[in-house]
């Protein structure tokens, strides 16, 4: 099998954001980085052309440590690489991508649970590599099935069977969906806010409303039942339902409890990432419904919150020691200000509060405590949009911060980038016990 050919590029200028936001914008169940193994599982299975008879599995060690702590979807409980790889070649459908796993059966878990329980997959580190890679082996009698995802959570890169290779893309994915149509480099963030502001949101809208009820749905499931360690839950026990700045962190939250401790329910994402999705939702929507603002200006909002979130991070890669719910933070913070009535300034000077603030927050792994990191960016966010709406904002010179909003997302971006990288070995090294 090959993936489908690209679609045709976008004709509408470059950037175009309507099309950045339908590429980005995607359904995915369950974490990203389990579901990206499961995926490539499926692939070397329908490679193979038969239930693989062994499996190694080699990773970056970002996908390791964004897969240790998160509870594979539709398993209950279980947690870690080999589980998503078996699971994606029980019962994983490879044509449906990010919701590989949404055909999974009981009797699909009962075949993956008897099969942890022997040797029938390892699990290799691989280094020296991009920070999300994936190499699966999968053998059965004499045949092998080699499958390679690098850069982005769907990006197959290779396809071998029996040393022969069948497809192979070296191109840069620049999006979730791993076409490279539009140039995200021209980014900035006068144009998105004009964009937002003035531009024609329509072809987008169908991506933005799925994700308005996505997220919503889940951030629901996760503030009713006993997701996680229940962030979202416990803020509005303690902190109260009437102030709409906790009912915006809660929300954001208590979708990340659902998300991170197994819930089956899928999510829109943004920038690769379910909880970077959710954290750009819900926060703009509770804050649209309490102003009671029209549906135009709560999609436009939306649609602001997703392209400063994709714009921050698209320079870090999708994986890195950079906690995402930091620029997804960011974003929503900036659609608050948007629908408060705040301009130009008003927006940037919201980002550059919330990265003076937050933007050390470091990520040592998709977990049930990313509900915590959210509330915390969130709650950083409008305590930016507050200070910006009052005329403050942060200087010149402290720190990473300057004068220039454009400038400043690029020395964050440098930061997750390049001053991060022996953060991030180290945390992995202390994930796996070294």
């Amino acid at each position: 099998m090959t993936p489908e050919a690209a679609p045709a590029p976008c004709t509408q200028g470059i950037p175009c954001y309507a099309h950045i936001l339908n590429q980005e914008l995607v359904l995915a169940l369950g974490c990203t980085e389990p579901i990206a193994i499961a995926y490539a599982a499926a692939t070397a299975r329908d490679t193979l052309g038969c239930m693989p008879e062994k499996m190694m599995v080699g990773c970056s060690g970002n996908i390791i440590k964004n897969v240790k702590g998160v509870i594979v979807p539709g398993t209950g409980c279980l947690k870690g690489v080999k589980p998503a790889a078996i699971l994606g070649a029980v019962g994983g459908d490879a044509a449906m991508k990010l919701q590989v796993l949404t055909p999974v059966t009981p009797d699909h878990l009962k075949k993956t649970k008897e099969l942890l329980k022997t040797d029938y997959c390892q699990v290799d580190l691989i280094e020296n590599v991009p920070n999300l890679m994936i190499v699966i082996t999968a053998t059965a009698g004499n045949d092998q099935a080699v499958v390679e995802i690098r850069d982005a959570h769907t990006h197959i890169t290779r396809i071998e069977k029996n040393g022969k290779i069948l497809f192979q893309d070296l191109s840069v994915p620049t999006c979730a969906e791993d076409q490279p149509l539009a140039d995200y480099g021209q980014m900035n963030l006068s144009d998105i806010i004009h964009f937002c502001r003035e531009g024609d949101i329509a072809p987008a809208l169908d991506a933005l409303k799925r994700q308005e009820e996505m997220n919503t749905k889940i951030s629901m499931e996760g503030l009713k039942n006993p997701y996680g360690e229940r962030i979202g839950a416990t803020l509005l026990r303690y902190y109260g339902k009437q102030d709409v700045k906790i009912r915006a962190r809660a929300l954001a939250a208590a979708g990340s409890d659902a998300r991170m401790s197994g819930c089956v329910m899928p999510v829109v994402i943004n920038s690769g990432s379910g909880n970077q999705g959710i954290t750009v939702t819900m926060p703009v929507l509770t804050y649209a419904y309490e102003l009671a603002v029209s549906d135009e200006m709560k999609y436009r909002a939306l649609a602001l919150s997703n392209l400063t979130s994709i714009y921050i991070k698209k320079d870090m890669g999708k994986l890195s020691a950079f906690c995402g719910a930091v620029s997804a933070a960011c974003g929503c913070g900036a659609g608050i200000t948007f629908l408060s009535g705040g301009n130009d300034k008003q927006i940037g000077d919201t980002i550059t509060n919330t990265l003076a603030n937050v933007a050390g927050i470091v990520c040592d792994g998709a977990k049930p405590s990313c509900a915590a990191k959210i509330a915390s960016a969130v709650d950083a966010a409008i305590l930016g949009h507050l200070m910006a709406m009052e005329g403050r904002a942060f200087g010149d010179g402290e720190g990473i911060v300057t004068n220039d909003i454009d400038q400043t997302i690029a020395n964050t971006a440098r930061m997750g980038r390049e001053g991060m990288r022996d953060t991030d070995h180290e945390i992995l090294n202390i994930m796996l016990g070294k």
